[in-house]
């Protein structure tokens, strides 16, 4: 029976389609699964405008969190409860339960302690331009980096629980290229989309980052049911949707991820396993 765990810790529900392939494939490996989200994603775009003025949408997305969580094989799923920020400078920026208001020493420890009571070997999270810039993302990214030392050092939060040392800390998000690509052809359809108020030659992982391009083709059907359930951000006239085919194929069929720390040496060229080296425990 393993004892292979896999953590992702993000910001909203649907983040997860970055790793959904890697949740895939590693649970039908028998690797046990869990994700973390700071928010609900109360403040995120929508497929209907009239969602918008819905106070319970945290709880539909929830709801549609969970059944995408069903269909990755993810039985363990915390929120921290945090409120969306909303994109830069938004007004939602200023609400007092927004994950940017939140005290550092205060979330890092609620990570502390899922992950000294998961106990996984490896963590995945965003990369250090939240893949698209967004504030919650780059919050989460520094928190969860801190989470990963801190957990192991028993001289920190020492009332959440006994020390654990992770093996490996990942991060994800689509390459450069893939980005670029992307932010050309919303400029073409007179869209800013995800690019809006950043500088897209600034986001996501060069080829030089890269230490695991995870194949994920044979899981990229179910990927796309999972990613399907959050209905409330599915749009299908969204631009982004609307690219070409081969685009919107390659972009479910291959995963990237920077290792970021590890405390079983580097991964080797070609490895493209997020648990090489990691033994059972």
């Amino acid at each position: 029976m393993s004892t292979k765990r896999l953590l992702g810790v993000f910001a909203h529900p649907d983040d997860e389609g970055l790793i959904g392939g890697a949740l895939l494939h590693y649970r039908a490996a028998n690797v046990e699964t869990g994700l973390i989200y700071a928010t609900r994603g109360e403040v995120g775009e929508t497929s209907d405008p009239m969602l918008k003025t819905r106070h319970d949408l945290g709880e539909i997305r929830e709801d549609e969190m969970r059944m995408a969580a069903s269909l990755l094989g993810v039985k363990h799923l915390w929120f921290l409860g945090y409120r969306d920020s909303g994109v830069l400078s938004a007004p939602d920026n200023r609400d007092p339960q927004a994950l940017l208001r939140a005290r550092p020493a205060e979330v890092v420890g609620r990570l502390v302690e899922i992950i000294r009571q998961f106990r996984p070997q490896v963590i995945v999270t965003f990369d250090e331009t939240g893949n698209d810039g967004h504030p919650d993302h780059l919050a989460i990214y520094r928190y969860t980096t801190s989470a990963f030392h801190a957990a192991a050092d028993s001289a920190l939060y020492p009332e959440l629980g006994a020390p654990h040392s992770a093996s490996k800390l990942y991060y994800t998000a689509m390459t450069r290229h893939q980005i670029l690509t992307m932010a050309e052809w919303l400029q073409e359809q007179d869209s800013g989309g995800p690019f809006k108020n950043v500088d897209p030659h600034l986001l996501g992982l060069t080829e030089d980052q890269l230490t695991v391009v995870l194949d994920v083709e044979r899981w990229r059907d179910d990927k796309v049911l999972a990613g399907s359930q959050h209905r409330t951000q599915v749009n299908p006239s969204n631009p982004v949707a609307q690219m070409l085919p081969e685009f919107q194929r390659k972009l479910n069929s291959t995963e990237y991820y920077q290792l970021a720390t590890s405390r079983i040496g580097d991964d080797v060229m070609g490895e493209n396993d997020l648990f090489a080296h990691v033994e059972d425990k």
